[in-house]
């Protein structure tokens, strides 16, 4: 059976229109006997930015954000970033994020063609063989805390479901080689990545955290758990409360970030934060920790490499979230999260603090200072255990570069 050609879009979006909402939809109707579609964007890139995703009469399909012009949607199969799936029938919306547009406005044209047959998928490449490196956690020798032990991982990183170059396996080798327990995959604005991570997981010998960077022009937060897609259209309490209702956690991201620094109101701020992001060059800066300290008197700390591709030098683990946890899987991660049970170190294999019940343990530190709300002391050794004492506390070096961070 034919279907008709394909079907042109055309206007010129305006500042106004930005400013009147950040995301908007282009109604398309697929000819009866459409079997799958393809989604063309195309504009000037040199005078503005337009981000693409697509909803369907049933909901949410997918977001590639500014990183594609192009998507492919068909029952077995999906450009990544969006959702494989039979076509509703009714009305299709091309989504369209109004990212950057001049005063002058910004011509667009979207381009949807109707297939009959799908087209075949592409050839996704082999993934790589297991690595034999033995993760930090057992490396450093850290002990068990009443049936629950440290895991070192990563809680923010991108793959081809958004704007990251590697596939979900090629990214899980990449972590697992890092010497890490778990990696939280947080693709921007889309869940299109969750069904691959129990199978590339169990492959790679990595426990793989379901996530979503909800990503908007006034800050980004990771919503961590098995919780579905996070409209990031909604007020950012609404996030809160999705992630909350459906088991999962909302944090909140490089809070100090440049232009996506966090400027969203909450009727209650969550209790986690990534404070330590990998853009946080020179650790001598203290804003992360003021903003911190401004945030939440119980505010978790957290850290994020939000690696996107090879060559940024700064691999996945750097930094390094530290969290106790009990069990197997993604849950338990998500619990010890939630549960303030965290730290973070420069890399697996940097200098670390830990709570750990009722005392510190200090591993690689000899020389560097201990501060906290009311304590500092000099470490003295590479394996030092101390009394704990309340509030968060940090390593730092003698010019204050902060070393490691603990909750």
């Amino acid at each position: 059976m034919s279907v008709p050609g394909p079907v042109t879009l055309s206007g010129r979006w305006t500042l106004d229109d930005r400013l009147r909402a950040p995301v908007h939809a282009l109604p398309v109707e697929l000819p009866p006997g459409t079997a799958a579609f393809t989604v063309e964007l195309s504009y000037d890139r040199s005078s503005g930015v337009l981000d693409l995703g697509c909803e369907g009469p049933a909901g949410f399909r997918g977001w590639s954000g500014g990183a594609r012009s192009r998507y492919t949607i068909a029952p077995g199969w999906a450009t990544p970033g969006y959702l494989p799936g039979e076509l509703e029938q009714g009305v299709w919306r091309v989504l369209t994020g109004l990212y950057r547009v001049p005063f002058a406005g910004l011509p667009y044209q979207v381009t949807v063609t109707p297939h009959a047959d799908p087209p075949p998928p592409p050839v996704p490449p082999a993934a790589p063989p297991p690595s034999g490196v033995v993760p930090a956690s057992a490396r450093r020798r850290l002990p068990e805390l009443d049936g629950l032990r440290w895991r070192a991982g990563d809680l923010h990183a991108h793959t081809v479901h958004s704007d990251g170059s590697l596939t979900v396996a090629e990214l899980a080798a990449l972590a697992r080689s890092s010497g890490l327990d778990f990696l939280a995959v947080t693709d921007h604005n889309t869940v299109s990545h969750h069904a691959e991570l129990p199978g590339v997981a169990s492959a790679a010998g990595i426990t793989l955290v379901p996530g979503q960077e909800v990503t908007t022009d006034l800050g980004h937060a990771n919503a961590f758990g098995d919780i579905g897609w996070v409209d990031f259209r909604e007020p950012a309490d609404s996030w809160a409360r999705a992630a909350r209702e459906r088991g999962g956690l909302l944090s909140v991201n490089h809070p100090l970030a440049a232009d996506c620094a966090w400027r969203h109101p909450f009727t209650e701020r969550p209790r986690t934060a990534e404070i330590w992001h990998s853009g946080w060059w020179d650790r001598t800066w203290g804003a992360p920790l003021a903003w911190a300290q401004a945030w939440r008197d119980d505010l978790v700390l957290v850290g994020g490499g939000d690696f996107h591709r090879p060559g940024e030098n700064h691999p996945p683990g750097m930094p390094t979230t530290w969290v106790l946890a009990g069990g197997e899987g993604p849950g338990p991660v998500v619990a010890g999260v939630r549960a303030g049970r965290t730290a973070v170190s420069a890399g697996p294999d940097a200098p670390l603090l830990l709570r750990h019940g009722g005392e510190f343990l200090v591993l690689d530190a000899d020389g560097l200072v201990l501060w906290g709300p009311e304590h500092r002391s000099v470490v003295r050794g590479d394996r030092v255990t101390l009394p704990a004492l309340p509030g968060p506390h940090r390593l730092e070096t003698p010019r204050n570069e902060v070393m490691a961070l603990c909750t």
